[in-house]
């Protein structure tokens, strides 16, 4: 046996623990996804996001029921209706932790249950990870974003040999290809602003933001926190157009910052709360936001070396 299906099976028991603690033990299976696991996948998405999706239990439950053949493919078009899809879920879902996930144990745990299902559903029709993992992954353009450029390599054993069960945009094949794939030719003028992946990009970092200016409430605060959050997302979505558009910024580089902006972010306000829901040392927020700055900008000199190994006449 593998020691990819090693860490897979592996990653299937822990979810199984976390299932079993959110049924019996809400609070400690709260306090382990929202304030261990979670908070480590944007620093795994940034070295390499094949680590996660390598091990994602969902993905691994998605696949037991393929067919061993005629599996559908997804094709162009319908890669930009499953991506459009995955955004929704994430509007949804991200926001809802708010009123109902961060201090819901048994809704988070049909939730779960939920995904899983229509993951397992999605894998008995499509091919490989093409229906879930490929298409309407909530998880996915988080992805494609901070894993852009990847720092490692790894392999994907998930997939040998590869079937073309998506025909672009694939971030099993090759991650650094992948936001270009699915913009095709917008990338190469402002339209991929308005793109499904563009519209994303460019609001991410206010949606990370308007979250964390939301607390946690009860159900009635719903409509607050979807507007909070989604006002943050659209000026970040209008700042990030009016820079692109006034300093004529290619979508590459954009893109590269737009990530660098939501991953800075998202550990500014994830330190804090981190370290107080785990009752961490009062210096503990400055070490998680020190070691998350320190790895962003090894991400970003590793892309500006490569950009400058790829220039004419360098040697």
């Amino acid at each position: 046996m593998s020691r990819w299906r090693v860490a897979q099976l592996l990653a299937l028991l822990a979810t199984l623990v976390l299932l079993v603690l959110l049924a019996g033990w809400p609070s400690t299976g709260l306090k382990v996804l929202w304030d261990i696991a979670v908070p480590a996948l944007p620093a795994v998405f940034l070295v390499q996001p094949g680590i996660w999706r390598n091990l994602c239990p969902i993905a691994t439950l998605s696949m037991v029921p393929n067919r061993p053949v005629g599996g559908r493919v997804l094709h162009n078009g319908n890669i930009s209706r499953a991506g459009a899809a995955g955004l929704v879920l994430l509007v949804i879902l991200v926001p809802a932790r708010r009123f109902l996930f961060n201090t819901n144990g048994m809704a988070l745990l049909v939730t779960i249950l939920g995904v899983v299902a229509t993951a397992m559903v999605l894998g008995m029709v499509f091919e490989r990870k093409a229906g879930f993992c490929g298409g309407i992954c909530p998880v996915l353009p988080v992805e494609r974003l901070y894993g852009q450029f990847p720092m490692l390599t790894v392999v994907n054993p998930r997939c040998a040999p590869c079937v073309m069960c998506t025909t672009r945009g694939c971030l099993d094949i090759a991650q650094s290809k992948s936001i270009s794939q699915v913009l095709g030719r917008d990338r190469k003028s402002h339209a991929w602003l308005g793109s499904h992946f563009g519209i994303f990009a460019a609001a991410f970092p206010g949606f990370v933001i308007g979250y964390n200016l939301t607390a946690n409430g009860p159900l009635s605060s719903a409509g607050q926190v979807y507007l909070t959050i989604l006002t943050a997302s659209a000026l970040s979505w209008l700042v990030a157009v009016a820079l692109v558009r006034g300093l004529e910024l290619n979508a590459g580089p954009a893109i590269r910052g737009l990530g660098a902006v939501a991953f800075a972010a998202y550990y500014w306000f994830a330190a804090a709360a981190v370290s107080s829901n785990l009752g961490l040392p009062d210096f503990s927020p400055a070490v998680i936001r020190g070691a998350a700055f320190c790895l962003l900008v090894l991400w970003l000199s590793r892309i500006q070396r490569a950009r400058v190994r790829r220039r004419p006449g360098h040697h």
